[in-house]
């Protein structure tokens, strides 16, 4: 029956005429090929053999990568790109979230080294062959829907982390909501808030928290640094993101700062960093061979009035002769605040600034302050991106590194493994875009 289907009504051949007999075989034949066209079954095109993204898999479930590690090393040589799956059954709790955009910090690099000073956790819940981690402590996502309708959080909202080491350098994931802070994104793009949540913190809490001793009356405590006093205060690595924004913020809240710098190769580039920094609101900017050299103590002494206006607090980032440079640069009961150590070298401390001038030396570190303050660290966050928003404050340059659902693991790898570079024309920050 589906012959007869295709082929049409049956052929009726005369039987009287000879000369009919070889056209209706004809006839016959061509029609039976055709049939026989029409059943065969025809060989396919040749399709290009690439990965096709389906955003949405079966019955739901959202396709993601991540950049993962199983050992510490050099992300070259750790770092692994995962694929995975995320139900579309997340927790009534939770939410779901795509990535726009996540910095990579040195503690990223250094917390993929080892050398960091807490360790992530390793785990296999997103199906990796072995307990795996996913580095970033800092981004900003996108709410693509959340377990409770209930959920104070909605599609579309923009998060940042307010849990440390959550893991940001993935395309998707799902949080509870508690381990999320939500933003203001008006006026903003997603690398700017992507970048809020540490350099900018770090240095709007040391500047607001830390400064020369009170007194003996007040117990020897410490008092910050007083806004609009026009105090000094001097940093090392004052081309960092912390550096930048200290640079700033002291101009902002009528402070005043001494920038310390490394040099470049040319005097014309060491000149022109000098001017950038300048332009920040940097009221001198010193080339670390200057700063380290004897002829610093009288240029000091000049800008301190021979030392009636006092330097009441230093930033350290670097470590080693630097840090120490830095210490001998303050004034009577002033406190040195040590962040970083990027030159891997220990801190030395000389003994007569300790007995008879009495500098204090601590230390900082953001995410236990951000664990013991969580509603000063949301103010603080807000502050900052209103700043941003009203254009009184400006991020530091960044290097992006897109990231496409059909990006290579090779570029997402050694991106991560500049992030302790020197010298590079800005921050690297993945950037996602069709993921």
């Amino acid at each position: 029956m589906a012959s007869s289907r295709i082929l049409g009504p049956p052929l009726r051949l005369p039987s009287s005429s000879g000369l009919a007999r070889p056209a209706a075989a004809l006839h016959c034949r061509a029609a039976a090929e055709t049939a026989t066209t029409l059943l065969r079954p025809h060989p396919q095109p040749h399709l290009p053999r690439t990965a096709v993204r389906h955003r949405s898999g079966p019955y739901g479930y959202t396709q993601a990568k991540a950049l993962v590690y199983s050992n510490n090393g050099e992300p070259a040589d750790v770092l692994k790109l995962h694929t995975h799956s995320i139900s579309p059954s997340i927790p009534s709790t939770s939410v779901l979230v795509r990535c726009l955009a996540a910095p990579i910090n040195p503690a990223d690099v250094n917390t993929i080294q080892g050398t960091y000073g807490s360790k992530q956790p390793l785990t296999s819940l997103i199906g990796t062959a072995e307990p795996s981690a996913v580095p970033g402590n800092e981004g900003v996502f996108e709410v693509l829907s959340a377990g409770s309708p209930s959920s104070e959080l909605k599609r579309g909202d923009w998060v940042i982390p307010a849990a440390s080491q959550i893991g940001t350098w993935r395309t998707h994931a799902v949080f509870g909501a508690d381990e999320l802070l939500k933003v203001d994104k008006e006026g903003l793009t997603p690398t700017q808030v992507s970048l809020v949540s540490v350099n900018p913190c770090t240095a709007y809490r040391i500047l607001r928290s830390y400064g020369p001793s009170a007194g003996v009356k007040a117990g020897l405590g410490m008092r910050p640094l007083e806004v609009g006093s026009g105090q000094w205060f001097i940093q090392n690595g004052a081309n960092s993101g912390v550096g930048r924004a200290a640079i700033q913020f002291g101009k902002l809240w009528g402070l005043r700062s001494i920038n310390v710098i490394r040099d470049r190769d040319t005097a014309e580039a060491t000149d022109a960093l000098k001017d950038e920094l300048r332009g920040l609101g940097a009221d001198v900017v010193v080339a670390e061979s200057e700063f380290l050299s004897r002829g610093w103590k009288d240029r000091l002494a000049e800008l301190t009035r021979k030392g009636r206006e006092q330097v009441g607090l230093g930033l350290n980032c670097v470590g080693g002769k630097s840090a120490t440079a830095l210490a001998r640069s303050l004034g009577d009961g002033a406190t040195l605040v040590s962040y970083g150590g990027m030159a891997k070298q220990p801190v030395a401390l000389p003994v007569g600034l300790l007995i008879f001038k009495d500098v204090r030396f601590v230390g900082f570190w953001l995410s236990r302050w951000n664990q013991q303050d969580v509603v000063g660290r949301r103010h603080m966050v807000a502050d900052i991106l209103g700043l941003m928003r009203e254009g009184k404050f400006r991020d530091a340059p960044v290097d992006e590194v897109r990231w496409d659902w059909d990006t290579d693991e090779a570029t997402l790898r050694n991106a991560a493994q500049r992030g302790l570079e020197g010298f590079r024309q800005g921050k690297g920050v993945y950037v996602f875009g069709d993921t």
